[in-house]
């Protein structure tokens, strides 16, 4: 409702009023509205109002709870008000009606006040602009409400009546602003303009907006027939839900996940080569379809990418003495094997970068090959994997598939990797002797590529088709026997062979470390 008294102008407006805040209702100048208040400090505010002045300033916060709100949680700009009626009801609460007399912006609060805020204000005189383009904008607002009002179907007829007394831009603009369907933040900012022609601009754009949507809805219901079936009417609901969310500010569940996902890759640090593929397949995803099969694919892909432990290192622990120590823990004798694995730890102390040779542990089962790769990783406070090669014989399994084909993942070096969550575990290759080939390819080439300290600093699976660095890795080998390792692979490696356990070795074992553990458990 508008109205404009006789003697508005007239009325002199105190520079100082109480401040009754809403998080949940704007109320602009000329315009009459009901306020609910439940809030004691507020409601003392109104009577004192009543038996004064009858003015009120009110402002506009964020905040949920009004009961404990601070100055500073009021908005700088508010609308004094003249409170016309008030009601009393039996829950202790109030009802006012208002109107609003003019816009105005708080300059600073009486702080020595603290039953409610009272505030020292500056009241903004409306700018009376009467220029060809101000008309032609007035006029072109007006003909939006009247689309709006036509295609919403919520506001009364009588509505047009009134449109037909505004006279002022700076009014119309209010009026509309009143009755639309708008979040109260928006509501605020067009509070705060001071200029007609500005305000009008604003909500020009929101009305383009809102019939947009409105017109969308109209079309969605013209498609649909009289006598409509269920996947009709299926997917008549979705687009309604489609139009509500939009006019809601939600976002679909496409438009979440993709979100989702761009914040996740803002948080991760990627290789280049990475991050220009991941933008790429990003941009794919979003202009595509989420029932096609592709889109699950590229989604897919790119959540391997994410999820692998790019440039995620552990820090090293290279006290010597220590890795002795653990090794001795675990390990009966091996006296010249442990010698070996500890000059190799020294080497890479003293030369953190070294590209030393692969240590390959060759002997009999259970003589301890698998526990001196975890012993190594313990001492040096890296995650251990570990991946048998035995009986391999598709590439595959090394390199990953192409992702054309159904089912693709990549290969088993960079499914370990992601679940290690570091890009440089210890990372057992068992069973190295055992790796076969045949139609499918040769697992043993690609092996090579995977430990060759030359070539794995860009190790390229089929899968991801981006350059992986596996340099960082400590690749430790285990064999039964050497002459079915291939010569090449054999020559990346260095041989440390472990003996077979004689009787008195296996008490011993026995004795000093299994009967512990048995205890210990």
């Amino acid at each position: 409702m508008i109205n404009e008294p006789n003697n508005m102008k007239k009325v002199n407006i105190p520079n100082i009023l109480p401040v009754l805040p809403r998080n949940d209702i704007i109320v602009y100048p000329f315009l009459i509205l009901p306020i609910a208040v439940i809030e004691t400090r507020f409601i003392k505010l109104i009577d004192d109002a009543l038996s004064s002045n009858k003015m009120v300033l009110l402002g506009y916060t964020k905040s949920n709870d009004l009961q404990k709100l601070n100055n500073n949680e009021i908005e700088e700009y508010g609308t004094v008000a003249n409170i016309l009626k008030m009601l009393r009801f039996p829950d202790g609460s109030v009802r006012i009606l208002v109107q609003g007399m003019k816009r105005a912006k708080i300059k600073k609060f009486n702080k020595s006040f603290t039953n409610y805020p009272l505030a020292e204000i500056k009241t903004i005189n409306e700018m009376q602009r009467k220029t060809i383009e101000v008309e032609a904008m007035a006029r072109n607002l007006m003909e939006m409400f009247r689309k709006y009002i036509k295609y919403s179907q919520q506001l009364p007829n009588e509505i047009f009546q009134i449109l037909k007394t505004i006279e002022e831009p700076w009014k119309l603009a209010d009026f509309i602003s009143s009755n639309l369907t708008i979040n109260i933040e928006q509501k605020y900012k067009i509070l705060t303009f001071i200029d007609p022609m500005e305000r009008m601009r604003f909500i020009a754009d929101i009305l383009t907006k809102e019939i947009s949507i409105l017109e969308v809805g109209e079309k969605i219901k013209s498609m649909v027939s009289t006598e409509i079936n269920d996947d009709q009417k299926k997917y008549f609901l979705r687009e309604q839900l489609r139009a509500i969310r939009k006019e809601l500010g939600e976002d679909d569940p496409k438009e979440k996940e993709i979100e989702d996902i761009t914040k996740r890759v803002k948080k991760k640090k990627l290789s280049k080569e990475a991050k220009e593929i991941l933008d790429e397949q990003m941009e794919k995803l979003g202009t595509m379809n989420p029932m096609m099969p592709e889109y699950n694919v590229i989604r897919t892909y790119i959540e391997w990418i994410l999820d692998l432990p790019w440039n995620n290192y552990s820090d090293d622990n290279m006290d010597i003495k220590k890795a002795e120590k653990i090794l001795n823990e675990d390990h009966y004798d091996l006296e010249k094997v442990k010698t070996r694995i500890l000059e190799y730890l020294a080497v890479k102390q003293l030369k953190s970068d070294s590209k030393g040779p692969i240590l390959c542990f060759v002997g009999p089962p259970g003589v301890g090959k698998t526990s001196l790769g975890k012993s190594i990783a313990r001492a040096l406070g890296r995650k251990f994997v570990r991946i048998s090669l035995g009986g391999i014989h598709d590439e595959a399994e090394i390199r990953g598939h192409r992702r054309t084909y159904v089912g693709a993942l990549p290969g088993r070096i960079i499914q370990e990797l992601k679940k290690s969550e570091y890009s440089n575990p210890v990372f057992m290759l068992d069973e190295i002797d055992k790796v076969g080939s045949d139609f499918r390819g040769d697992p043993s080439s690609a092996l090579l590529e995977v430990l060759d300290p030359e070539q794995n600093n860009t190790f390229a699976d089929h899968y991801l088709e981006i350059p992986y660095d596996l340099s960082k890795i400590m690749f430790i080998t285990t064999a039964n026997i050497l002459y079915t390792i291939p010569p090449a692979l054999r020559d990346r490696m260095e041989v440390i062979k472990l003996p077979g356990y004689t009787i008195e070795d296996k008490m011993n074992i026995a004795k000093h470390y299994l009967v512990k553990r048995q205890i210990i458990e």
